[in-house]
C-alpha cells in the first residue's frame, strides 16, 4: 500500500491552474512522470551516497538526539548547550525532544493539514492559491520561490530552476503579526486557523529558547543571536509550510524536495511517519529518521552569516517522501 508523507516547516513562483497541482496528477494515475519533474541523472535521489560509519566510531550517521529536559537546572542547562554546540558544529542539525511544545498540537497541525489536502475538493483548494505574479507570496501552491520569467531585468536561470518538485504545499504568513492574516487560510477544517495561530506563537516560543541555548554555547549572552537577527526588523519572521508529497508513479526520477539551504535564522520541522528527507554532511547524505514526538532543528543562512566562524547551514533535501511535511 502506498503512503502518503510530508511534514510541517516552521522558518525564520507558483502556478494556480489546477493541471500545474501534483496531487492532481497522482490521483490520475499517470503511468510516467511529466518531463518538467525528472532530476538530472547526478540529482535523482538512488545516486545519492549513504554513509557507512563503523561500529566504534563516535558519529554514527544518526542527526543527534537532545533532551531539553532540566533547562532550569545549572547542571543540566550546560550540558544541553554543550550538546547543541556540539551538534550544531558537527551537523548544523539536531532533533529536540521535552522542547516543551504541547504533542498533542504537533498532532492537531499534522492532522489539519493533511485534512485539507485530502479532504478539500481542488475547486474549493483553489480559493486558497498563491499569487502567480507575487514572488513567494502566502497560500496554496506547487512551486515556491519561482522564478521571474526572462527579460532584460533578469537573465535566464540555470536549467535545474526549470525543473519541478514532486510535492504541493501551503505557505503561511505568521509573524511578524503585522503579516498575519487567518482570513487568507482555510476554513476547513474548522479549527484549522486557530490551531496554525497556536503552533506559530508555540514555534517562536521555542525558536527564542534553542537561539538562546546556541549563544550559550558560544560564550556569549543568551539574547546575543537573536538580538543579531531582529535588529533593525524589531521582531522574528515566521513563515509555516505545509509540504504534501503525493505518491508517484516513478519515484527513482524526481524528488519531493531538491537540495537547498533555507533562508532565515531556524528552521523548526515536524514529520509524519513516512521518511525520505537527508541532509548533506561530510561529502555524504545522511537520512532523518521521523521521531514522532521531536522537533528537528536545522541552523539556516542568517545564523551561518553570523556564526560562520563556527557552524555551517545544512543541506537537505526529500527524495519522494509520501506524506505532509509540517
Amino acid at each position: 500500500m502506498e503512503k502518503v508523507g510530508g511534514g510541517i516547516v516552521t522558518g525564520t513562483g507558483t502556478g494556480t491552474a489546477a493541471a500545474r497541482k501534483v496531487q492532481r496528477l497522482a490521483e490520475a494515475c499517470i503511468a510516467e512522470v511529466p518531463p518538467q519533474y525528472i532530476q538530472k541523472p547526478s540529482n535523482r535521489p538512488d545516486t545519492h551516497i549513504f554513509d557507512e560509519k563503523d561500529d566504534d566510531d563516535d558519529n554514527e550517521g544518526s542527526i543527534p538526539l537532545i533532551d531539553l529536559t532540566g533547562l532550569d537546572e545549572e547542571d543540566k542547562r550546560r550540558s544541553i548547550w554543550e550538546s547543541i554546540g556540539k551538534a550544531c558544529k558537527e551537523w548544523g542539525a539536531f532533533h529536540v525532544t521535552n522542547h516543551g511544545v504541547d504533542l498533542a498540537l504537533l498532532r492537531r497541525m499534522r492532522s489539519v493539514a493533511r485534512a485539507f489536502f485530502e479532504d478539500l475538493p481542488i475547486q474549493e483548494k483553489l480559493h486558497y492559491a498563491c499569487n502567480p505574479s507575487s514572488f513567494a507570496s502566502q497560500g496554496y501552491g506547487s512551486r515556491m520561490l519561482a522564478a521571474p520569467p526572462a527579460s532584460s531585468h533578469h537573465p535566464p536561470q540555470n536549467e535545474d530552476a526549470d525543473i519541478l518538485d514532486w510535492r504541493d504545499y501551503f505557505d503561511h504568513h505568521t509573524l511578524p503579526l503585522s503579516r498575519r492574516n487567518p482570513s487568507r487560510w482555510p476554513h476547513s477544517p474548522p479549527t484549522y486557523r486557530e490551531v496554525v495561530v497556536e503552533y506559530s506563537d508555540e514555534m517562536k516560543v521555542l525558536a527564542q529558547k534553542l537561539l538562546g541555548l546556541i549563544s550559550e554555547s558560544l560564550g556569549l549572552p543568551t539574547s546575543s543571536i537573536e538580538h543579531a537577527i531582529t535588529n533593525g526588523i524589531g521582531d522574528f519572521y515566521q513563515n509555516i509550510t505545509v509540504s504534501y508529497y503525493p505518491p508517484c508513479p516513478q519515484p527513482h526520477l524526481t524528488l519531493g524536495l531538491q537540495s537547498h539551504s533555507d533562508i532565515g535564522a531556524l528552521t523548526l520541522l515536524i514529520q509524519d511517519d513516512v521518511p525520505g528527507l537527508e541532509v548533506f554532511k561530510d561529502s555524504h547524505w545522511f537520512p532523518v529518521t521521523p521521531l514522532p514526538h521531536a522537533i528537528l532543528v536545522l541552523l539556516a543562512d542568517q545564523t551561518e552569516v553570523l556564526l560562520l566562524r563556527f557552524f555551517f547551514a545544512p543541506i537537505f533535501f526529500s527524495p519522494i517522501i509520501f506524506g505532509i511535511l509540517v
